[in-house]
């Protein structure tokens, strides 16, 4: 019966790491989505006049050090 419930207990932990793994997944592409939008919009307002070339270069560094320490998956739609 022991060795059932250390079993049991391993599958468990072996679940909620796995699930942790694939929330934290889904939360970096969220984030890197979140930044390349930011990108975009400063880059539309600067074309428009309304932004600056600084708010453009700020938004693309903040989402290249993010694909740097995350990937680019979010860019794939994986």
């Amino acid at each position: 019966m022991a060795g059932f419930l250390d079993r049991a207990k391993e599958q468990a932990q072996r679940g909620l790491a796995q699930g942790k793994q694939k929330v934290d997944e889904v939360q970096q592409q969220r984030a890197g989505s979140d930044l390349l939008k930011k990108l975009g919009t400063a880059y539309y307002a600067e074309r428009n006049g309304s932004g600056t070339p600084e708010a453009t270069q700020n938004a693309l560094r903040a989402l290249e050090a993010h694909i740097a320490t995350h990937g680019d998956a979010f860019l794939h739609g994986a």
